[in-house]
């Protein structure tokens, strides 16, 4: 590896260590129904989008709200000098991408088979500080 790719390389992976992700990986509804309910709290203060996602009726709505409590989790593992209450987070990034298709095949009339995609998707979610982006400008 080159020495420009190198440095490239290390300082996105120390620009990584110091985002909180987490990450669904297979959930068994379809990438449309899924971003739904993610679209809803994107860029929200992360207790108003744990109160939207607590009182929405979709299934994948539950989903998303363990994955963000997972995040909020890993955010107070690399920050553990400062207070959640003080550190106003919000959902940064949230975004929803395709997983595997299972593929079936249910049975028709007159020897037809119709096709059933049985689709999955990977939820990504990145919580950050408001305070951090306010003192940094």
């Amino acid at each position: 590896m080159g020495a420009r790719k190198h440095t490239m390389a290390n300082r996105l992976k120390e620009e990584k260590k110091k985002k909180a992700i987490a990450i669904l990986r297979n959930s068994p509804s379809s990438p449309r129904k899924m971003r739904l309910v993610v679209d809803l709290v994107r860029g929200k203060d992360v207790n108003t989008a744990l109160n939207i996602l607590k009182f929405n009726g979709k299934d994948a709505a539950e989903d998303v709200h363990k994955l963000l409590l997972s995040a909020i989790a890993n955010w107070k593992a690399k920050n553990e000098n400062t207070r959640i209450e003080d550190a106003n987070l919000f959902v940064k990034e949230i975004f929803v991408d395709q997983g595997r298709t299972l593929k079936r095949i249910r049975t028709a009339p007159q020897g037809r088979a119709h096709r059933i995609r049985k689709r999955s998707n990977h939820v990504t979610v990145i919580v950050d500080s408001a305070v951090n982006n306010d003192t940094n400008n």
